[in-house]
């Protein structure tokens, strides 16, 4: 069976780690106000990566909270991958050169192509993910405060030619709601354009990820999860033994 990786969510805002319902900046519920030990805590419970959203920077096209993050990547010994307002050059290199093992680049993979394509020239599929969040199938940018027109599979085909290996599919409508994720979506997204999807949003329940891994032979490489997580639906450690990753 093909390895399937369970991301522990840690989404920053104001310095704390806080859950949005559906990417609504207005729907916050803060669940701590130390993110690193935040990811301390994920790292005891045996995650092999660590997914982080500087929810300032999505909003703000420019990364906020990133001394924080960059502690993270020094405090921890597990990667992390973190998204949220990297539109530049700079701002991919200094997080991977203070350790970051991946950059997630978003908004600016639909409104600075150039740069998207210069980012993975540079530093490779495997340092650049591509965060697709979509609003029924098209691309929403901005920390979701925007919807494009532009086709989530039509930007996946697109940008894996330029040398994309890894995105983010995260279903706004499931997002921080616990209704399941969008596997149908996943799975298309995956096929379409023949690259490796990493589900977001919607899990609630242990069977969400039992669903969800025997398709990483398929496409579907893991899963980030947060506020199910953060309330207690399931621990960590009970989820990886689940999926059999650890």
């Amino acid at each position: 069976m093909s390895e399937f990786i369970i991301y522990p969510a840690i989404d920053i805002r104001g310095g704390k780690c806080v859950r949005l319902f559906q990417g609504d900046y207005d729907q916050e519920t803060v669940y701590g106000d130390s993110p690193v030990d935040m990811a301390k805590q994920w790292e005891q419970q045996g995650a092999a990566w660590i997914h982080v959203v500087d929810l300032d920077g999505a909003k703000a096209g420019a990364p906020v909270n990133d001394e924080a993050i960059l502690e993270m990547a020094r405090t921890v010994n597990v990667p992390i991958q973190v998204g949220g307002g990297i539109r530049t050059m700079e701002h991919a290199r200094k997080y991977l050169d203070g350790g970051v093992a991946r950059v997630i680049l978003g908004t600016s993979a639909i409104q600075d192509r150039p740069f998207a394509e210069e980012a993975l020239a540079t530093f490779g599929g495997s340092k650049i993910v591509i965060g697709i969040d979509a609003r029924e199938g098209y691309v929403a940018t901005h920390g979701w405060l925007e919807t494009s027109e532009v086709k989530a599979d039509t930007l996946a085909r697109e940008l894996a030619k330029k040398g994309a290996e890894v995105f983010i599919y995260t279903d706004i409508a499931r997002d921080g709601t616990l209704e399941g994720p969008n596997i149908k979506g996943n799975l298309e997204l995956a096929r379409e354009a023949n690259v490796t999807v990493i589900a977001s949003g919607g899990v609630s329940k242990m069977e969400d990820l039992k669903q969800l891994a025997p398709h990483a032979a398929d496409g579907i490489s893991g899963v980030i999860v947060g506020k199910a997580l953060y309330m207690d639906r399931f621990t960590l450690a009970d989820a990886l033994k689940e999926v059999e990753v650890n």
